[in-house]
């Protein structure tokens, strides 16, 4: 199995949080199929460079949610993927 490249994990992260607008840290981490230290790493990592932030609703429980940034991030790694398809990569 080949192992993800860092922008790859990164992207699943900020899509997994785009589909669903919010998403609490344990389905964050079923959905970006990391161990629990790697996830924290990125995590941490997209919180400190603003591309996702934390929330907390109504019964005190954390969720994550994209910043501006963490959208714009997604929106560029698409044309990226396009530009790649489009050449065969």
């Amino acid at each position: 199995m080949k192992k993800r490249e860092r922008l790859g994990v990164i992207k699943d992260i900020l899509r997994a949080i785009s589909e669903s607008s919010k998403i609490k840290p344990t389905r964050l981490l079923y959905a970006s199929n990391l161990s629990p230290q790697m996830f924290k790493e990125y995590v941490n990592e997209l919180i400190k460079k603003g591309f996702i932030k934390i929330e907390i609703d109504d019964e005190e429980k954390k969720l994550f949610s994209l910043t501006k940034r963490g959208f714009e991030f997604l929106q560029e790694y698409r044309v990226i993927e396009r530009f790649v398809e489009n050449f065969g990569l």
